[in-house]
This record gives structure tokens, C-alpha cells and sequence, in this order.
């Protein structure tokens, strides 16, 4: 069994910058899985990819993020979203998914307004 906690998030101004960090707790590691990602929805909306990484350091992001969030990870369990250029329309729960098999963090909240 594994779980993931997410943390790092908060209000933030355009402009600003937040980094997420996903902690992954349990009986495997981050290299175990095939890919770590992170993903967010908006009231309203679906949840949506945001950036992944494979276990041979591969990432991919949405169209919408690209340039400006990076997606990392630093040691066996913990998995970084760096976040630039923040913008309102970034606003959601943002949360971290383990594959496979797939495996959810509990999410959190990122809000940009000023």
C-alpha cells in the first residue's frame, strides 16, 4: 500500500510562484512506479494532466504549462511541481498520481488572485 501527500499550496499572486511537493509514504518508492503526475481540477471542470514523469526521468506537460511549471524529483519518495508565472486560471486542487497501479493524493489547493 501506498499513500501520497501533497502539500505546498496556498494563495499566490499572478505573477508568483508556488512548488508542490508530493511525498509518497508506504511499501514503494517513487523509481517503482511507471510514471508520477500531477494533475488538477477546477470547480466546474474535469481533472486535468498537468505534467508527469517517468521512472527514466521523461516528463511531459499540458500545452497550458509548458515553460512555466517543472516537474522534478529529488530522492526515492518525494516529487516536486515547480510553479512559475502563476495565473488566475491556474486556480484548482492540484493533486499527485502514481502508476501503476494508480494511486491518489488527497490534493491541494492552489489559488492565484490578487
Amino acid at each position: 500500500q501506498v499513500q501520497l501527500v501533497e502539500s505546498g499550496g496556498g494563495l499566490v499572486q499572478p505573477g508568483g510562484s508556488l512548488r508542490l511537493s508530493c511525498a509518497a509514504s508506504g511499501t514503494r518508492t517513487i523509481f517503482s512506479f511507471y510514471r508520477m503526475g500531477w494533475y488538477r481540477q477546477a470547480p466546474g471542470k474535469q481533472r486535468e494532466l498537468v505534467a508527469t514523469l517517468t521512472s527514466d526521468g521523461r516528463p511531459n506537460y499540458a500545452d497550458s504549462v509548458k515553460g512555466r511549471f517543472i516537474i522534478s524529483r529529488e530522492n526515492a519518495v518525494t516529487v516536486y511541481l515547480q510553479m512559475n508565472s502563476l495565473k488566475p486560471e491556474d486556480t484548482a486542487v492540484y493533486y499527485c498520481k502514481a502508476e501503476v497501479p494508480v494511486y491518489w493524493g488527497q490534493g491541494t489547493q492552489v489559488t492565484v488572485a490578487s
